[in-house]
């Protein structure tokens, strides 16, 4: 690929924006990613994802800004997640199956209401970065630096309750506090990559990445830092092939992720093989 076709993408203002939220959503899912996966909390990005779009309908009604209604219902269902699941005794996976069908289900329902809308819905379901408009851009960069933010000054906390909550707890820190907070970055986390993936492909893009990078690595920096690289090379990498293929962004950042994760678990079994053939 010669040099005036690396930059041609960059020659219009939307392909600029794009790029920007892509590389922003990249290094901040696939960092939050890590939490997700090394707490086995997969289906969690599915579930905020869907009962976000519960906030995009309501958003829409009111006149306001998508993104500030989807944040608002993101953050309510994960701390309810939270609530029912520690104080109903209820398994995770189980909370997150009622809350999201629910809340998406009540979308459904706002939005059969109304006779005449003009919300393009597959562009929340399967995202649309190349619409990302200037006023999208900086609240997804505000939400990444506030999320970032937040998880460096938590950092010790979240990171000790996610390998023992219960040691972490007799050490004097309180692991209820670290969980909350946890879930409110993550729904902040998805609600910044709804434009680049959508809502049925959020979850991907939370997981991929941070499950890639697991392949390569067991220690928690290494693989929150090697995580970030797989997530910036498949927004990034992705949004490049789709604009020369003419395919889907989202769906050609998740392959480009997916593809990822298998070469890291191809490795991943070359590493293993040749200590037993030497």
């Amino acid at each position: 690929m010669t040099l005036n076709a690396l930059v041609e993408p960059f020659q219009y203002a939307f392909m600029q924006r794009a790029f920007v939220a892509a590389l922003a959503v990249g290094l901040l899912c696939s960092t939050m990613g890590t939490y997700v996966v090394l707490r086995k909390l997969s289906f969690i990005g599915d579930g905020i994802a869907h009962a976000s779009f519960a906030g995009i309908v309501i958003a829409y009604l009111r006149g306001l800004n998508f993104y500030i209604g989807a944040a608002v219902v993101a953050v309510i269902t994960a701390l309810g997640i939270g609530f029912v699941a520690r104080r109903g005794k209820i398994s995770l996976d189980t909370t997150i199956g009622v809350l999201f069908t629910g809340m998406f289900a009540l979308g459904v329902f706002l939005m059969s209401q109304q006779r005449n809308y003009a919300v393009d819905l597959q562009s929340f379901l399967f995202g649309d970065i190349l619409a990302v408009g200037p006023q999208d851009l900086w609240l997804i960069v505000a939400l990444s630096v506030i999320v970032a933010i937040s998880v460096v000054m938590m950092f010790r906390g979240l990171l000790y309750t996610t390998f023992d909550p219960v040691v972490a707890q007799a050490s004097g820190i309180a692991a209820p506090r670290y969980e909350y907070a946890l879930l409110v970055l993550l729904a902040l986390t998805i609600v910044v990559a709804l434009q680049a993936v959508g809502i049925v492909l959020v979850a991907a893009l939370l997981v991929t990445p941070a499950a890639a990078a697991y392949q390569l690595t067991s220690r928690f920096s290494p693989m929150m830092a090697l995580a970030a690289v797989f997530g910036a090379i498949s927004t990034v990498g992705g949004l490049y092939l789709s604009y020369y293929v003419r395919a889907s962004s989202g769906a050609t950042i998740v392959l480009l992720a997916t593809v990822l994760f298998f070469i890291a678990l191809a490795i991943k079994n070359v590493r293993r093989a040749l200590p037993m053939r030497a």
